[in-house]
């Protein structure tokens, strides 16, 4: 009966424990894209999606001017290619990477860091991999939550807010 009884109350200290993993309750839910570009390319992001809720980018959330940003919530954003490519004309290895970039208005540094595996902003300028700048313009439609997408072309976009950044893989 001891050992039942046992068995019970370790059952549910470990469901109890899975369910608090559940990514998909937090406030910024886990999202991934991936996408094979027309040079045979696999790229996938895997992120997590902060939400507006009424704040303003740059005052209340990020990205703030100026500052480098995981470029998405909770773990560090993972942007991983299959094979060895190139961003915006630059050469980026076959790998994973965290995903981080800085806004300066219309000026955006989209920055590849050899460090993938992480919680938060623990970025460190020594393990860049790749910057490329790009520009940002107005998205379509006002994003709510942050969201990437990827085209066949390898033109991967993120939107959020009135927001829009683009930058090519080839």
């Amino acid at each position: 009966m001891k050992s039942v009884l046992f068995f019970v109350i370790a059952s549910l200290i470990t469901f109890g424990a899975c369910a608090q993993q559940d990514k998909s309750k937090r406030p910024s839910p886990p999202a991934k894209v991936s996408e094979t570009n027309k040079n045979g390319v696999v790229i996938s992001i895997d992120y997590s999606q902060p939400s507006l809720k009424g704040r303003t980018i740059g005052k209340d959330v990020e990205p703030m001017a100026g500052k480098v940003w995981r470029t998405g919530a909770n773990e560090a954003t993972v942007f991983e290619i299959s094979k060895d490519a190139r961003v915006e004309g630059k050469p980026l290895a076959a790998g994973k990477y965290g995903l981080f970039s800085i806004a300066n208005g219309d000026d955006w540094i989209i920055i590849f860091s050899k460090t993938w595996n992480q919680w938060g902003l623990s970025y460190k300028e020594a393990d860049d991999v790749l910057r490329v700048h790009v520009k940002a313009g107005k998205a379509p439609a006002k994003a709510e939550k942050m969201t990437f997408g990827i085209n066949k072309d390898g033109k991967v976009t993120l939107v959020w807010g009135d927001i829009q950044v683009d930058f090519n893989v080839e």
